[in-house]
């Protein structure tokens, strides 16, 4: 991803000191440009639950970055210190299934690490995670590359409108996104496209994130009110619909930001194909069953009784609802595997069943 013209990654390793792992605040954004520096394993805990950092793909890679920082602060019995961090790190935030797929990789190359080898292995397999969750969302832009074009040609060479919910893009990630990183090859290589933004309340990770990064690309963008795509959908002005997962189902359940499901009903109702972009670590290879299986994260009533943004260059925080009145808040729904048209991973595009899903990751059959 390019920012100001430079290419940029959402995490990475101060580059001179090794006991610093750098991030993007992500709460600051659109208007502020804030790099925050973690040194210890909680710090990196706080930075997920309070997104700092967002997203399935970054959320596992920052834990990836946080087991590397508890080895270093490990002491004495360092085996039980680490299993101790990674279940503090696994609590921050239950749904997104990249947060404990990459704890535990990290606890399986430690365990096999001799004693003077776990910083190193630590770091490197930290580093891996980061890198091998780039290089899928690439992948996954050639893949969904394809799709847009094949619309673009049937569309005899028009804009293909794609309508996105929330922010599964390269903020959601390393680098590239899931979602939008099919938009950003289309881009890339000349295909015209234009993208409907959901807001995505409460938190406005649409309006904030997804927009933001579009406009530092040069894509073609619009913020929406949430409940404005049903219209668009029904006036022919949406041709495709991309959203990303917190975690998908071996049998292609899939939870995502809240308000997910009522965008694919909206698009099965006008016919519109509903694609669902991940790499292969947001599977839940163990589940089958989102909607009685998936746990659904409830977040504090204060962000859909708050807003924040600027007012005369300061940023604020206002109440919009009456004080009085309690406030629920579901982080994410399910769609079930029978509204979404399929699956775009980093070796293909697949059914949202699982057939087509193990047909694509026979390792997981």
């Amino acid at each position: 991803m390019n920012v100001s013209g430079k290419p940029t990654r959402t995490i990475w390793l101060h580059p001179t000191d090794p006991g610093v792992v750098q991030i993007i605040d992500q709460r600051a954004l659109p208007h502020r440009w804030v790099i925050e520096d973690l040194r210890r394993v909680d710090e990196v805990a706080t930075a997920i639950k309070d997104m700092h950092v967002r997203g399935a793909g970054l959320i596992g890679a920052t834990a990836g970055y946080g087991m590397y920082l508890a080895a270093r602060e490990a002491k004495g019995d360092v085996p039980a210190h680490l299993r101790e961090a990674g279940e503090r790190l696994k609590a921050t935030r239950p749904t997104a299934v990249n947060l404990a797929w990459a704890v535990d990789r990290q606890l399986r190359a430690i365990a096999a690490a001799g004693p003077d080898e776990i910083l190193r292995i630590a770091l490197r397999t930290a580093g891996d995670i980061a890198d091998e969750d780039a290089e899928a969302c690439r992948r996954i832009g050639e893949w969904g590359c394809k799709l847009i074009g094949d619309i673009s040609r049937a569309k005899n060479g028009g804009p293909v409108r794609i309508l996105t919910h929330c922010n599964a893009g390269w903020l959601a990630f390393v680098d590239y996104g899931s979602a939008t990183a099919p938009i950003y090859a289309a881009h890339d290589r000349g295909i015209p496209v234009h993208v409907w933004v959901d807001e995505t309340r409460p938190r406005s990770q649409g309006s904030k994130l997804t927009a933001w990064e579009l406009g530092q690309h040069g894509v073609p963008h619009a913020i929406i009110a949430d409940n404005t795509g049903g219209h668009l959908m029904q006036h022919g002005m949406v041709d495709l619909v991309i959203v990303g997962t917190d975690r998908t189902t071996r049998t292609g359940d899939v939870a995502n930001k809240i308000g997910t499901y009522l965008k694919a009903l909206a698009a099965r109702d006008n016919g519109i194909p509903f694609y669902v972009a991940l790499p292969s670590s947001s599977f839940d290879w163990a589940m089958r069953d989102g909607l009685r299986e998936i746990p659904i994260e409830e977040r504090g009533s204060e962000e859909v009784k708050y807003a924040d943004g600027l007012v005369d260059g300061r940023h604020v925080e206002v109440l919009v609802a009456p004080a009085g009145s309690p406030a629920a808040n579901y982080g994410f729904d399910v769609t079930p595997a029978r509204l979404v048209t399929g699956l775009i991973t980093e070796r293909g595009i697949c059914s949202a069943t699982e057939s087509g899903i193990t047909g694509l990751f026979p390792e997981h059959a």
